[in-house]
């Protein structure tokens, strides 16, 4: 009962905006990503109304060249299209992700220290025991959404255990979180994104305020204690990298595991090969990755006149890295189209690459093994009982719920 969308051809690219989320939702891009891989790996998304245009890099080394050289294409411009074709990011310079230089290596050596995989062993195993206590819910039930149910509960939990968010305040940030990056609903608009945005950002201030010389021993406290540069960080870096962490802790997981459910029940014999025990739960965390790909894209500011797979881009332009096309790049993976459980190597940049990798990759890649584990040791046949609905976004790719059955192995 997946909603079938319709294949876009590439003689409609003329006419696309990439930048429309109703586009990503509602339409398979694949022809268009293949057609702009082999024939116009770099190409000009034009201006739309009064948003400025910018360069759509779909082959996955340019998209990793891109990535790499944080000199030649900043983020500090913004580092998705929403800011990007607004005219930039107030949080530049001091939020993680839209910083570079010695800032940035500053600021991550800050984080890196909470997201070590000693530091977050108790949160894993947290993560383990939240995912078998979710599906024995939905079990027992009988049917359920598995997005609202069980993935829900899951990477939200984890980041909010490392930020010190009381258990009280956890639902009322999910909605927020569903809302700030992208809608279950085609009718959303900015302004609702920007309110959730807004919300999110005043929770955390109050949050901060009470942390500073509490004794607490969070990465909000984490924050509030340390120092860059030997200047300490003042209220609004506390606030803003929680606030980063926040979404990129929660929507891009969660995300993966319901993309993960899906993708196990549409393909019957890569269900009964992990079933089987033929292929390794690591192994299938990085295909899950590969096949889902919940953030569609990055985008960078070109910092000079320089050239992207051969094709000449001036400085000021906006460069966008459709990391949903170089996860399907042939000349990287063999057979993209397939879902292989089993593939290895697999080279994808659902998690960005250099600098910029990203910094809950390992508790990512936990969470998902938990979900992927948890259905192969508990379930032993999942039938979908209604359609699935899309986001609409033109960064998150991925579906908001799924009506399951779950049988018990």
């Amino acid at each position: 009962m997946t909603i079938e969308r319709p294949t876009i051809a590439p003689e409609e690219l003329d006419t696309l905006d990439l930048a429309d989320p109703r586009l990503h939702a509602e339409s398979d891009l694949s022809a268009v990503w293949r057609h702009l891989r082999e024939r116009e790996p770099v190409h000009w998304n034009p201006a739309a109304g009064s948003a400025p245009g910018f360069w759509v890099v779909t082959r996955h080394a340019d998209v990793t060249s891109v990535y790499r050289d944080s000199t030649r294409f900043t983020s500090e411009g913004g580092n998705v299209l929403e800011t990007l074709l607004a005219g930039g990011d107030s949080a530049s310079g001091r939020m993680l992700a839209i910083t570079d230089g010695d800032r940035h290596t500053g600021l991550r050596r800050i984080l890196m220290s909470a997201f070590t995989s000693r530091a977050l062993a108790p949160i894993v195993e947290s993560v383990r025991r939240t995912v078998n206590r979710l599906l024995r819910d939905a079990i027992e039930k009988g049917s359920c959404d598995f997005a609202a149910d069980v993935a829900a509960g899951i990477p939200l939990g984890a980041i909010c255990d490392l930020l010190g968010v009381p258990d009280r305040d956890r639902d009322h940030l999910l909605s927020l979180t569903s809302s700030a990056l992208g809608s279950h609903d085609a009718d959303s608009t900015a302004a609702d994104a920007w309110i959730a945005k807004s919300e999110i950002l005043l929770y955390f201030a109050n949050l901060a305020r009470d942390r500073r010389g509490s004794g607490h021993s969070d990465v909000i406290a984490l924050l509030a204690g340390s120092s860059v540069g030997g200047l300490p960080l003042d209220d609004d870096e506390v606030i803003l990298n929680c606030y980063s962490l926040i979404l990129g802790g929660d929507e891009t997981a969660r995300l993966s595991m319901v993309g993960a459910a899906l993708a196990l029940l549409n393909h019957p014999d890569q269900w009964q090969a992990l079933k089987r025990g033929e292929t390794g739960i690591d192994t299938a965390v990085e295909e899950i990755l590969r096949w889902t790909t919940p953030a569609l894209h990055s985008g960078r500011t070109a910092t000079s006149d320089t050239v992207v797979g051969g094709h000449p881009v001036s400085a000021g332009d906006i460069v966008t890295v459709w990391n949903a096309s170089a996860n399907q790049d042939e000349q990287v993976f063999d057979t993209p189209g397939h879902l292989r459980l089993n593939r290895t190597p697999n080279k994808h940049v659902t998690f960005a690459y250099g600098p910029h990798f990203c910094l809950g990759a390992y508790l990512a890649r936990a969470e998902i093994g938990a979900v992927l584990t948890g259905l192969r040791d508990t379930v032993a046949e999942m039938e979908q009982t209604g359609p699935t609905r899309p986001v609409y976004s033109n960064f998150l790719s991925g579906i908001s719920t799924l009506p399951l059955a779950l049988k018990p192995a």
